[in-house]
């Protein structure tokens, strides 16, 4: 079960390869799904207003 402003397991499945593509050189990639569940909690939380 998602938390608030997470993905469920089944939204994720639907755009992982579009948001992860595989990386074939550079620094080994950090978790694009943590990434996103991040960027969604400051949009809908409204954290940065100011």
């Amino acid at each position: 079960m998602a938390k608030r402003y997470e993905l469920p397991d089944a939204a994720w499945e639907l755009i992982a390869d579009l948001v992860s593509p595989e990386q074939k050189m550079g620094r080994p990639r950090r978790d694009d799904r943590l990434m996103l569940n991040g960027i969604l909690w400051i949009l809908c939380s409204g954290v940065m207003t100011q």
